[in-house]
């Protein structure tokens, strides 16, 4: 069960007592610090990140892999080393990440700038985003442990709209109904998962906004379920077809 935080770990951990809780790479870190002293970290990566980052870089690329780089390599530059082409977008720090596109492949991948815990995927332009975005969606609702309404109902209904944008009934009112749910989810989630688990629909919207404009319909509102349509079966098996057959006004 999530619990609400703080405490942290490392005030109150095992038996009560402050815990280090780290990975691999951090005490990896920390052994070469007392090895060598800190100017062996501070002489790569920036001011406030020093030292390097190990990258998991998949997807779209020439050589995915297991990357170390120094902090504050842009993302452009993380892309040539890994031999990616044609690329529209990356996703950073895995599905709760950050999504972007060429116009933010300037940025670098540093604690103040861009973070990430070492996940790294590439898409090029074969790859269509809103199922990407959906699939992280779908991901989401799977492991949402139902506990908090505004995760367990938002997710949900972010990847319905989500949907009806990739069967090209979406509408702008689709999008900002997204926006607002993943403010209400930010802000009343109980744990991280639902806090984070609207960022790959939110990033979408925000950073590739003249992709999704163009497979939106030309009207502001379109029902997200047409009851009419819905009786369609019923219809077929009764074998009516007359005005009485259907609903005016159906959608809903």
């Amino acid at each position: 069960m999530p619990r609400i935080r703080p405490p942290f770990p490392v005030t109150h951990g095992y038996f009560g007592r402050p815990t280090v809780v780290n990975n691999v790479e951090t005490f990896i870190a920390a052994a070469g610090i007392a090895e060598n002293g800190p100017q062996w970290l501070q002489s790569r990566g920036t001011e406030a990140s020093a030292g390097t980052k190990l990258l998991s870089i998949s997807g779209d690329c020439g050589k995915p892999g297991i990357y170390e780089i120094p902090f504050g390599m842009t993302i452009a530059e993380v892309l040539e080393s890994c031999e990616a082409s044609d690329t529209q977008a990356v996703q950073v720090a895995g599905p709760a990440g950050i999504l972007l596109g060429p116009q933010d492949f300037g940025r670098r991948i540093a604690f103040e700038d861009v973070g990430t815990g070492g996940s790294f995927m590439v898409f090029d332009n074969s790859r269509d985003l809103v199922g990407v975005v959906r699939n992280f969606m779908d991901f989401f609702v799977h492991e949402s442990c139902g506990f908090c309404t505004p995760c367990r109902v938002g997710t949900t209904l972010i990847n319905k709209r989500l949907e009806k944008v990739a069967n090209g009934h979406g509408t702008t009112v689709d999008l900002e109904t997204i926006q607002r749910m993943a403010s209400v989810m930010r802000n009343t989630s109980h744990c991280g998962l639902g806090a984070t688990a609207s960022n790959p629909a939110v990033n979408l919207i925000e950073h590739f906004p003249t992709m999704l404009n163009d497979r939106l319909r030309h009207t502001s509102f379109e029902p997200a379920f047409d009851l009419d349509a819905a009786l369609e079966e019923s219809r077929a098996l009764t074998g009516r077809d007359d005005p009485g057959a259907h609903l005016q006004g159906g959608g809903v």
